[in-house]
């Protein structure tokens, strides 16, 4: 038998991903969600949960009742981003999820375990099944938009949240070099395979500003964010630079209070 490739408009077999909606799992029944976007790229360490938090912390400034769920099980970081110390807690419907400062709320690995440096060493079957659980067992209440902050790459965990979520679109991160634009294809790909449509790529990293002439200096190289999105047909959301305040921020907790306008437009698009 040949490797599925999930794409069944070329498959004759008769199997369970031929129907992509018969795999979702329907959120615990004291949750109502409108909107769910995951935020993906192909590799790690181009800054999908800084994204995941900046958007996320947009959304609620709009007025909008947010969510993160917190899909890189073995690499969690949005608790600290948002400095939430304290376990999430549950009764006997579910878990509860942990609310920030402005009332985000948030569900995390992180905020189950005793010891937040404890790594998470566990096969890829039981990482699927906790980020599914997050789905389905957490008492999220009512939610305008919820951000998933996936992991990297095009694995298990992703293709588990693409079949068991009615996600409604993606942001994909990408940084300016080469070699990272040519992985992020891969992310976009999958999420035309899985039939999830892209709402626009986020440039982490893009450029650094001269504190003396205020000069944007492009320190990984030239952009591709533009070449990519123009590709696939979607739209670039932002460009943000490297700026040692937003790296502060995240290490304080404190990334509700980032001052910046390199988003401002993203919202918009997502919504749309």
């Amino acid at each position: 038998m040949s490797e599925c490739t999930h794409d069944c408009s070329s498959c004759g077999a008769n199997c369970p991903s031929r129907d992509q909606q018969s795999l979702l799992e329907k959120p615990h029944a004291g949750t109502n969600i409108k909107k769910v976007i995951a935020v993906m790229s192909g590799k790690g360490g181009v800054g999908k949960s800084m994204v995941t938090a900046l958007l996320a912390v947009l959304a609620q400034r709009a007025g909008l009742k947010t969510a993160i769920l917190d899909a890189d099980i073995t690499g969690p970081s949005i608790p600290k981003a948002f400095g939430i110390k304290q376990n999430a807690m549950g009764n006997e419907e579910g878990i509860l999820p942990v609310e920030s400062k402005t009332g985000i709320k948030l569900m995390s690995l992180n905020l189950l375990l005793d010891d937040e440096t404890a790594p998470v060493v566990w096969r890829g079957p039981v990482i699927a099944g906790t980020v599914k659980q997050f789905w389905t067992d957490v008492l999220w209440g009512d939610i305008d938009i919820m951000y998933i902050d996936m992991p990297p790459g095009t694995g298990d965990v992703p293709l588990t949240v693409f079949q068991s979520v009615p996600v409604n679109g993606a942001v994909v991160v990408t940084t300016p070099q080469e070699l990272v634009g040519m992985i992020v294809e891969k992310a976009m790909n999958m999420a035309d395979m899985m039939q999830i449509p892209v709402k626009g790529i986020v440039e982490n990293m893009s450029y650094v500003v001269c504190p003396d002439c205020g000069k944007h200096v492009s320190v990984f190289g030239d952009s591709h964010a533009d070449e990519i999105a123009q590709r696939f047909g979607v739209p670039v959301l932002g460009k943000l630079p490297i700026n040692p305040k937003l790296t502060a921020a995240c290490d304080a907790g404190l990334i509700e209070l980032f001052e910046g306008d390199w988003l401002d437009d993203a919202l918009k698009n997502i919504l749309k």
